[in-house]
């Protein structure tokens, strides 16, 4: 069982919360933070004195407030901590259900375990605790545990996920097409757009755009 723990969250109630189930589940030496610059000092002096955590469970949204901050969401957070001490094992416990964003924690950040803020919360936090305590496996909390399977999720690119959000929102292929210029994506022009929409459409199975659209969304993409 885990034996020091680190809580980065910014919310008193849920901080607290989380502190009295993993007292009660694990006995641990349980430490919390507010900021993600602080949590991250606190997980660098650890090793420093030769006392690490071996649990991190962090939210991904963090309140910016009058205080400057270098590490600004739970992802700077991750990203830094685990090119610290890649060895921690780090719980993301968010409200984000964005299938593909989910998968890029794992993937990408190195996150050992994922649980969704919700009515089920609590329980599957627990779950996922008792499960990296004996495991070397990942958790996905059940209702997420499909998001491996979903192998085109990793496969479009950026600029098809800003294609599709622009299209869900009512923009035209024009009014596309001068935003991407202006931000100095490419291709922007119609033709390419269009060209760029009926494959999106072929790949995701799509009748027409508003079809596209509908399937981007169960899938988490926008």
């Amino acid at each position: 069982m885990f034996k020091k723990i680190l809580i980065a969250e910014d919310i008193d109630s849920i901080q607290t919360s989380v502190i009295s189930q993993l007292d009660q589940l694990t006995h641990a030496e349980i430490h919390h933070a507010k900021y993600c610059d602080e949590a991250y000092l606190k997980v660098k002096k650890a090793l420093l004195d030769e006392e690490p955590y071996d649990l991190l469970i962090t939210d991904l949204s963090f309140k910016q407030d009058h205080r400057d901050t270098v590490l600004e969401s739970g992802e700077d957070l991750i990203r830094s901590v685990k090119e610290t001490q890649p060895e921690l094992k780090v719980i993301a416990y968010s409200i984000e259900d964005r299938s593909y964003k989910i998968k890029a924690l794992f993937e990408e950040c190195g996150i050992n375990g994922y649980v969704s803020k919700g009515r089920e919360g609590s329980k599957e936090l627990e779950k996922a605790v008792l499960a990296l305590a004996g495991s070397t496996e990942n958790y996905v909390a059940a209702p997420l545990s499909n998001i491996f399977q979903a192998n085109n999720i990793i496969e479009i690119e950026e600029y098809d996920l800003k294609l599709i959000k622009y299209l869900s929102i009512g923009l035209t292929q024009d009014e596309i097409g001068a935003k991407f210029k202006k931000q100095g994506n490419v291709p922007s022009s119609n033709s390419s757009i269009e060209k760029r929409i009926n494959k999106l459409k072929l790949y995701f199975k799509a009748k027409n755009t508003i079809h596209l659209i509908s399937n981007a969304k169960d899938l988490g993409l926008i």
